[in-house]
């Protein structure tokens, strides 16, 4: 398939230029750039994932419900990977769940039901990629913040706020909590104990009583000469004798200064050249904070003043002379004042100037000073306009005085992030400028419905309609309408398929209100959208790389279905070639079988098994198959990395999301979870680390500690280890303390194995289902372990045992054993989908209760020719506004969204 499409007539001369004669050379520096960035879409193709989800936040014992899109070059459909897979972290950034579902069409349905004993109150940081995703940078995932909250038994209500000051003595943190019950009264004159856990330490225990509203102030005061930059606050309030409830706050001691970075378009600020220089300004936080100021020369006269336009972002021109030096003297919306030396210009140079206000047309301009005008008049210049390695504009000229100005019509580019890049005579890049291009016409979305207003229960008969100016539309979308009063949303903040598809998806970094930009879209956020350009960081690819032939290593093909690979090996050690392999699933009439290349590599293909499935791969079907050592492939998966919209997260869940878990608590009132009680008696004991002389020094507690469900479905525990093991990281094949290794300890964990030293990769065949909990020591008090083997920390894998006295056959002990010739694993099947349920109320006066806040959820929404289609539901009991999203993307790749709302009374 090629992937690179050139206009028409690809080497255009610009419009309005003062055309000279151009070299040969000339135009072989242009086309030896473009055949150079062909290459990208050709060999590295894009693709993009975005989920669309049925609601903003969630309850513990919901189900969360999602549509996945899959798509590549210009949002059409990606015909590269089958299936796609969605990780579920929590905000200690452990994985929770995987989810694989298979792509067809370029589109997948999922979900996730938020069971109480996986799913905690807190906030959860949902990604989605494709394994060809995992040859790129990991800041192109489709990423999400969701906040879950938890309603049923709850007996305890906060709301923590904290700040940080830096005295004299040293960092002091004051925090106010308040405490509420159930019915949101304050628990007053209550007794709390707290304690702060700092790089898994305790720093700071304190006591306190709450006042009559329910409310607590700690103040927190780290040990002498240290300072706490990221901490646990662990509280326990005494509620009645004997009866405590615990809460746990997490907070970062960042400094509260504001950050301020300017921007000068094109790349530099150049002497004697007026240059627009864009600023954004952020908080502690990393949230956009408004200012004001002004620029100074170092006469102390004004230059410009300038305030910010929306979240920190704002721009102001300046003309640097010879001699000079500049300051912004600025001015925070907290009060807080800052004075910074500008970037000094460079003496010689030449920069793109862009104005994207016209919507015809991008008004360009090179500009050069005096200086590089002189060196480098009638050379010849270069201007390349692409989309992710998809050239759309290419045009070359003679330089023949200091300000060349230009029109590129818009209709030449898709909706989307522009890099138009200005190139030497030499054809390396000089200057830089992004552009967003948005295609108002190129798709509407409307939703009508049969009626005007509805009442509680009754059916909604509802038309999706896609078009644009000539044409209905064919597409697929998905449909969501949820109960507005009981999920209220601020419609900017959300990711959509617009900000995503269009914006996010090819931009690196925290990007904050994502939609803003496409909530009633006009000149204002159209400015405001060319100031993100400005200042928001966007390489996919660098033309340095590009030129000196530095491409992607690619090291992960696309998946076109679900495969199992591995390499056969007799005793020796050597590859088995031409051998017959099975693989089968107990219980299940399912088997597949493979034959080994001449390397003695084997490959099932496009297998279809469930989650949670057990397969054996047996070679004993081949000659000498008793002999034979199968040696399966780990499946592929990205390091858990932090979350990048960590400013989304919410700090106050019970406060913040009161309205939904109300209604959560009544929904699930018949989910009463039954109180704990503890039964004495003789318990079967655990293996742990203490059953073995090696280990038996070490604290009897371990930092932390990983039961075998953590394991389920995993079949190389050292890549499965790497992404759980709180605490440590994993680098140049070995484990280091975390805290330890940002320090520059570079010391190794030392792995155990039923109390016997092992190395990491020793650990990647042991069978799962034999682990009886595996322990993370980050701390060696006595030193016993630390010392003998020269190491920095322990982990300890514990493995099951056989029952004290029980005498065992030597067919059972051969049946422990592992076979030589047979394997058996747990790989990650597809992910089990479910249709959601939509109740039909044929009688109207029904005395169950509805209260439901996802009134329809549609994935499958496909309009044909006509660009319509039409579907029906019923209403729950709520009264109010109730809101309907549709998105989704037409035949051509054009993504969509249309919000509609109608009354319920």
């Amino acid at each position: 398939m090629k992937y690179l499409k050139f206009v028409s007539a690809l080497i255009i001369v610009l419009s309005g230029l003062h055309l000279t004669a151009l070299s040969q050379q000339d135009t072989t520096t242009l086309k030896n750039i473009i055949n150079k960035t062909s290459k990208i879409p050709e060999l590295y193709p894009v693709e993009k994932v975005y989920l669309h989800f049925d609601k903003p936040y969630y309850s513990v014992s919901d189900t969360i419900w999602f549509k996945a899109y899959l798509t590549t070059d210009q949002n059409m459909p990606s015909p590269l990977s089958k299936i796609v897979y969605v990780d579920v972290m929590n905000s200690q950034d452990s994985l929770v769940s995987t989810l694989k579902y298979p792509v067809t069409n370029s589109m997948a349905y999922g979900n996730l039901p938020l069971d109480p004993l996986n799913f905690k109150q807190g906030n959860y940081y949902i990604r989605a990629y494709t394994v060809w995703m995992l040859n790129f940078d990991p800041d192109y995932f489709f990423t999400k913040t969701i906040p879950v909250g938890a309603a049923v038994d709850k007996e305890l209500l906060t709301h923590f706020s904290y700040q940080t000051s830096n005295a004299d003595k040293g960092q002091v943190i004051n925090a106010r909590i308040q405490y509420k019950n159930a019915d949101k009264l304050p628990y007053a004159n209550k007794t709390v104990n707290w304690k702060v856990i700092s790089s898994f330490e305790e720093v700071s225990k304190g006591k306190g009583t709450t006042d009559q509203n329910g409310f607590l102030n700690v103040s927190i005061t780290p040990r002498k000469n240290q300072v706490i930059k990221k901490g646990q606050l662990v509280t326990d309030i005494t509620i009645a004798d004997k009866e405590t409830l615990n809460s746990s706050f997490k907070f970062e001691a960042v400094d509260a200064a504001n950050d301020i970075q300017f921007f000068p378009e094109g790349g530099e600020l150049i002497l004697g050249v007026p240059t627009q220089v864009a600023f954004k300004a952020v908080n502690a936080k990393g949230l956009g904070i408004d200012l004001t100021g002004t620029i100074t020369d170092q006469g102390g006269n004004t230059i410009t003043s300038f305030k910010s336009s929306h979240l920190g972002m704002g721009s102001f021109y300046v003309n640097m002379e010879e001699g000079k030096t500049y300051k912004a003297n600025l001015s925070f919306k907290d009060g807080t004042t800052k004075t910074l030396d500008l970037p000094k210009p460079v003496a010689s140079g030449i920069a793109l100037q862009v104005n994207n206000s016209n919507p015809e047309n991008i008004n360009l301009k090179i500009v050069a000073n005096n200086a590089f005008f002189e060196q480098n008049k009638e050379k010849g210049v270069y201007i390349v306009a692409q989309n992710a390695g998809v050239i759309y504009y290419a045009a070359q000229t003679a330089l023949m005085s200091q300000v060349t100005s230009a029109k590129i019509p818009k209709d030449k580019f898709p909706s989307g992030i522009i890099q138009i890049t200005l190139f030497s005579a030499a054809g390396q890049p000089v200057s830089e400028r992004l552009v967003f291009i948005l295609r108002l016409d190129a798709m509407n979305l409307n939703i009508k419905t049969d009626l005007p207003s509805y009442k509680p229960r009754q059916k909604v008969k509802m038309t999706v309609t896609a078009k644009n100016a000539t044409e209905q539309l064919a597409g697929h979308f998905s449909v969501a309408v949820t109960d507005e009063q009981k999920v209220p949303a601020n419609e900017d903040a959300q990711p959509t398929i617009l900000s995503s598809m269009l914006l996010s998806s090819d931009l690196k970094g925290y990007l904050e209100k994502p939609n803003y930009y496409f909530n009633k879209t006009d000149e204002k956020k159209l400015a405001d959208l060319d100031l993100l350009m400005l200042t928001q960081g966007y390489r996919r690819f660098t033309y340095s790389d590009i030129l000196a032939d530095r491409y992607p290593k690619i090291t992960m093909l696309p998946e076109q279905g679900m495969n199992i690979t591995g390499t056969l090996r007799d005793r020796t050690g050597m590859p088995v070639k031409k051998a017959g392999l099975r693989l089968t699933i107990p219980g299940r009439t399912y088997s597949a079988e493979a034959l080994t290349s001449p390397s003695g590599v084997f490959d099932f293909q496009n297998l279809s098994i469930p989650d949670s499935s057990q397969v054996v791969i047996s070679a004993k079907y081949g000659s000498g198959g008793s002999n034979m050592m199968i040696m399966v492939d780990p499946a592929p998966f990205p390091e858990v990395t932090h979350n990048i919209n960590k400013a989304d997260e919410v700090m106050n869940i019970d406060s913040s999301l009161s309205t939904y878990l109300d209604n959560s608590k009544k929904q699930y009132s018949h989910l009463r979870q039954l109180k704990e009680v503890k039964i004495t008696g003789t318990a079967i004991k655990k293996v742990s680390h203490a059953d073995y002389p090696t280990l038996s020094a070490l604290p009897m507690m371990a930092d932390h500690e990983l039961g075998p469900e953590r394991f389920s479905g995993c079949n190389d525990l050292l890549t499965c280890l790497r992404t759980m093991a709180t605490g440590l990281t994993f680098e140049n094949n070995n484990f280091y303390v975390s805290r330890d290794f940002l320090a520059g300890k570079r010391i190794p964990v030392q792995i155990f194995l039923a109390g016997s030293p092992v190395d990491p990769f020793s650990i990647s065949s042991v069978n799962i289902n034999e682990i009886e909990s595996i322990e993370i020591f980050l701390r060696d008090e006595l030193g016993t372990v630390n010392r003998t083997y020269g190491t920095n920390g322990v982990i300890s894998i514990n493995m099951k045992k056989a029952v004290a006295g029980k005498k065992m056959s030597m067919e059972e002990l051969r049946k422990l054993l592992p076979k030589d010739n047979m394997v058996t694993l747990e790989p990650k099947g597809f992910s089990k989908q479910r249709e959601f349920y939509s109740p039909k109320y044929t009688t109207p006066n029904s005395t169950s209760k509805d209260l439901r806040t996802t009134i329809y959820w549609n994935p499958r929404v496909v309009t044909d020719e006509t660009g319509a289609v039409t579907f029906e539901f019923y209403n729950a009991e709520g009264k109010g506004t109730y809101k309907a999203v549709v998105e989704g993307l037409d035949k051509n790749g054009n993504p969509g969204r249309f919000v509609f709302r109608y009354t319920v009374k």
